[in-house]
């Protein structure tokens, strides 16, 4: 069979995958905190022998979509006057307790419970560098850019950043929020800045992931076209050719 369909149906299936990918990122566009996702390839052996094998050279000829990974690039940071809104720069997640288990989330639209802790606007709970909710008396709050969170100058806990070993791809969950892969334990981190009254945008651009939309469906559809013309040369061999042997 000729390797142009294997080129064809391999291209269908990633620029389809990547048409998702892509028309998340621009419907998330205006969730702060989101992390846009960015496809990426790989080659794929079909076992141990698919190096001598014909149809093992073709796939790998061309690239398979290996998946999605979280973009860490910084997102634009808009101030809203609220104290407890809080913005990362640089790298790091807050970490919530939520009814699954711990969550990590860049979104710091934060705010004090009745029961008088810091929470997210769902009402998790956000903890501190030490893992624990953090009580937020009665007063006019201040976060410092070290997590620090301070009550009529007066220190209460320090909000934790937490960061990951390089290559640890969180899942996503929901909008904005990630789970950590089983096993990986987070670190916290002084190295990111925490900047109050301001809340984190999505680092998805609106015009460019527009743009990417209408790349991946216009690649998708010539994927589809090859395909097309190959199924209708494939049904002339059938019936014309093959006949004729």
């Amino acid at each position: 069979m000729d390797s142009g369909y294997y080129a064809a149906m391999t291209g269908l299936v990633a620029r389809t995958q990547a048409l998702d990918t892509a028309a998340a990122n621009l419907a998330n566009a205006q969730t702060a905190g989101y992390r846009a996702e960015r496809e990426y390839f790989r080659s794929a052996l079909l076992g141990p022998d698919a190096i001598d094998s014909q149809l093992g050279r073709t796939v790998n000829n061309f690239g398979l979509l290996g998946g999605d990974r979280l973009s860490m690039a910084q997102g634009a940071l808009a101030p809203t006057g609220n104290p407890l809104d809080l913005a990362i720069e640089g790298e790091g997640f807050f970490q919530v307790q939520t009814p699954n288990g711990l969550r990590y989330t860049r979104d710091g639209s934060f705010h004090r419970a009745p029961s008088g802790i810091l929470v997210t606007g769902d009402g998790s709970p956000v903890l501190s560098a030490a893992g624990k909710a953090i009580p937020v008396p009665p007063g006019e709050p201040s976060v410092g850019s070290n997590g620090a969170l301070s009550v009529a100058g007066g220190v209460v806990a320090t909000i934790g950043v937490f960061t990951f070993p390089s290559g640890t791809n969180l899942t996503p969950e929901g909008a904005n929020r990630y789970v950590a892969p089983d096993g990986v334990e987070p670190k916290g981190t002084t190295e990111a800045s925490i900047h109050p009254g301001a809340i984190e945008q999505a680092n998805q651009d609106v015009i460019q992931g527009s743009l990417d939309l209408m790349v991946m469906q216009r690649q998708a559809e010539m994927m589809q076209r090859a395909l097309t013309v190959f199924h209708t040369e494939f049904n002339r061999i059938a019936t014309e050719d093959l006949p004729k042997v």
